[in-house]
């Protein structure tokens, strides 16, 4: 049977299922016929709430246990989500075309997709309503397997219908606001993450070291020299008594955690209880 009456076939399972509970996994395998693919997770970030994982897929070695993680806090710092809420792109893309270039060697990347076992991850990123969107993120865990152009092509060429099915399945989800804009203060907590012990510029060292960057690309996104990332990164180091990118990316996940009904302000003031005034 050829490619395209298989996918004429899926296509004609999902359709009727629209709005079912049987609908994520249908789509799921709809896709997995067009492109090779070993994991798949569909999240729902309904309006200004924390995202819902509506389908995941364990690879026999694991991953579910980081999902809980995600969900209360790092996907903060996931380059999908980013793009999504900061850039306002959607389409169809790959990890790399969104990533900082150091972003492989990032404590989020190594705890991240070290556990789900990803070697390369292809998302579709949905809008849904003028806050919310969904992430269908793919991935490969074989050694060194990569999404390539013509993989790329292929889900850009069901783009269309893949939004057009995922916005009304989930169109309930548009209208499912919390009282209070969940995710906005989890943005705030990551911004006003150290603020209580490092000075302003040490803070934005900081931050962006957790979105993934390294010294080079600091030096280049502040436009100031490579020693003085290191200086500012060394003494935040210093004030927030860790010694790695690995301590500092618990630390933030930690604090966050732990804060509880979170009302504004450093994390770290409660986590650490230290008095709340900058140096």
């Amino acid at each position: 049977m050829s490619t395209l009456a298989q996918y004429s076939q899926h296509l004609a399972r999902l359709l009727p299922a629209v709005g079912e509970a049987d609908f994520p996994a249908l789509l799921i395998d709809m896709l997995r016929q067009l492109v090779s693919f070993d994991d798949a997770t569909i999240a729902v970030y309904p309006g200004t709430d924390l995202p819902v994982i509506e389908y995941f897929q364990v690879p026999e070695d694991g991953g579910a246990s980081t999902l809980d993680v995600f969900v209360r806090g790092a996907f903060l710092l996931d380059p999908f989500y980013l793009a999504a809420t900061r850039d306002r792109k959607f389409g169809v893309f790959r990890l790399r075309d969104l990533s900082p270039s150091s972003f492989r060697d990032s404590e989020y990347y190594r705890s991240w997709y070290r556990n789900c076992g990803y070697q390369d991850e292809c998302g579709f990123l949905i809008p849904l309503g003028p806050e919310g969107f969904i992430n269908i993120a793919l991935g490969k865990t074989a050694p060194r397997a990569k999404f390539g152009r013509r993989e790329l092509a292929t889900f850009e060429a069901v783009l269309p219908i893949v939004e057009a099915l995922c916005q009304q399945h989930w169109a309930g989800s548009k209208t499912a606001q919390p009282s209070v804009n969940l995710r906005a203060q989890l943005h705030s907590a990551l911004d006003c993450f150290g603020s209580s012990l490092l000075t302003d510029r040490e803070a934005q060292v900081i931050k962006l070291v957790l979105h993934g960057h390294s010294t080079k690309s600091l030096a280049e996104k502040l436009s100031i020299s490579v020693e003085t990332v290191k200086l500012h990164r060394k003494h935040a180091y210093a004030k927030l008594e860790i010694g790695s990118q690995a301590e500092l990316f618990y630390l933030f996940l930690d604090s966050l955690m732990s804060a509880g009904n979170y009302d504004g302000g450093d994390t770290l003031v409660s986590y650490m209880q230290v008095p709340a005034t900058r140096p």
